[in-house]
């Protein structure tokens, strides 16, 4: 696919031009959409219940191996519970489920959710399951919520997601797993004896956990890097991304605009209350870094993506009955949403591609119609990518069976409070940031529609519409 990729999107002058447009307004950082109110049609369905977003909030995202370093998964997903508690004023025993997110999974906490919602203080008698599905488990996590309302078996769900970077589960070699089970069962000192005996200086090596797809055996940033070669995505061009990213979540952070961190005190330290990985930096000092993935070549660097980060997410999903019942002003309806899957190898990170037409067809909208766009940034050169694909009548005709383009979002709506190349990028709790993002900007901004799209591994994504609720 690559191949093909490069030679016809390089060949075609409508991409040079969309690459020099893109240039241009990614310069533009201090570009800030102060959109009118529009009236437009409601995405409301007879016979089918509102759901809405009341709160969501989320720990501050910070670089693994810092402030958080000594903590366990639960604690963050329990600060950012506890915090959803404190600014809803929620009474614990009103959850009627909790659903949460984590991809790589602390083997002593399996089912995090029960335990973040155990220490949090909920009721023991409010059930609670893990998911995972890469970097889309929290938004899983709230479709699933939706889900519940939407068949009547809820009327308040919690959803979240958190990742630990900082301490990740590292195994024996399968070998000396293998002995030590073999010991446990040993019935005599003999056996056990030979079993010792049997132990080479091999078997201790450990396994750390996977960073490379399973199916492909390739690690996501050399993916990414294979995607911007295909779609001729440039060096400069991911870090012009890269630097916008910083810049804007600088400016939103510096203005209050991120408003969804709640302060966690960390035990034994001070109070945490901002993100640590928002870094504006200059083209000239960017330029400097070398490729991380593919050497030495490669365009795919440091400072153009995501970081490891720590961190937890927590939103309150209801029926905008029940919510309106206890006396919560919603802040955004949670209309369409779509799951897609395609070729894990060479279009690992093209989610976003497949799922915003159809999550678009599904709400009966066009991309005209949308006036927020948070889009997960994993990469610079996957968005990159991802809006070159969206502006390419041949790839959606031999890609995804189209007729023509969807066309990418304007970059005036696009990830204007920094995203997750700047912000951080905890895997399971990403996706509720998101949502809860799309929320606060339609009502900062004036918007109606608000459109969410990430990609994950394994080669899925997610796309969700969201209504501005009624101010």
């Amino acid at each position: 696919m690559a191949s093909m990729l490069l030679t016809s999107l390089r060949s075609s002058p409508l991409t040079s031009v969309q690459a020099a447009q893109f240039a241009a307004r990614s310069l533009s950082t201090s570009v800030h959409l102060q959109a009118q109110a529009k009236s437009k049609k409601t995405l409301a369905k007879p016979g089918v219940k509102n759901i809405v977003l009341v709160e969501g909030v989320r720990t501050p995202f910070l670089q693994s191996g810092t402030t958080y370093a000594d903590l366990m998964p639960h604690d963050l997903a329990r600060a950012a519970l506890q915090g959803l508690l404190n600014r809803t004023g929620l009474p614990k025993d009103a959850v009627d489920y909790i659903v949460y997110g984590t991809v790589i999974q602390e083997v002593k906490t399996s089912n995090v959710a029960r335990e973040a919602a155990l220490g949090a203080g909920f009721s023991d008698k409010t059930p609670a399951h893990t998911v995972t599905m890469a970097c889309i488990s929290s938004n899983q996590a709230m479709t699933t919520a939706v889900g519940l309302i939407a068949a009547g078996q809820c009327d308040a769900v919690v959803a979240g997601g958190v990742e630990f970077m900082s301490d990740v589960p590292i195994r024996h070699s399968r070998k000396m797993r293998k002995t030590m089970l073999s010991l446990n069962k040993a019935k005599t000192l003999g056996a056990r004896l030979s079993l010792l005996g049997s132990i080479r200086l091999a078997h201790l090596a450990p396994e750390l956990p996977a960073v490379a797809e399973f199916s492909t055996a390739e690690t996501m940033g050399h993916s990414a890097d294979r995607l911007a070669a295909a779609f001729g995505v440039s060096r400069l061009e991911q870090d012009e991304f890269a630097l916008r990213s910083h810049t804007l979540a600088k400016k939103a952070q510096d203005s209050g605009l991120l408003s969804d961190v709640v302060g966690f005190k960390v035990p034994g330290k001070d109070i945490v209350s901002k993100d640590n990985g928002i870094r504006p930096s200059t083209m000239e000092q960017m330029a400097k870094l070398k490729p991380a993935f593919i050497k030495p070549h490669g365009t795919v660097t440091a400072a153009n993506s995501s970081f490891l980060t720590d961190g937890a997410s927590a939103v309150l999903i209801m029926s905008e009955e029940k919510a309106l019942a206890m006396g919560y002003k919603p802040k955004a309806y949670l209309r369409d949403f779509v799951y897609v899957s395609q070729d894990p190898k060479d279009q690992l990170l093209l989610g976003p591609t497949y799922a915003t037409p159809k999550v678009l067809e599904k709400s009966g909208l066009t991309l005209n119609d949308i006036d927020v766009f948070e889009f997960h940034e994993a990469f610079a050169g996957q968005i990159m990518a991802n809006l070159k694909a969206m502006e390419s009548d041949w790839f959606a005709q031999t890609y995804m069976g189209r007729k023509t383009k969807v066309g990418a979002p304007p970059m005036e709506k696009f990830n204007t409070w920094g995203g997750s190349l700047s912000l951080g990028h905890p895997f399971a709790a990403t996706g509720c940031r998101l949502v809860t993002t799309v929320a606060h900007r339609l009502q900062k901004e004036g918007g109606q529609y608000g459109l969410v799209a990430a990609c994950a591994a394994g080669g899925q994504g997610h796309a969700m519409v969201i209504e501005a609720y009624p101010q």
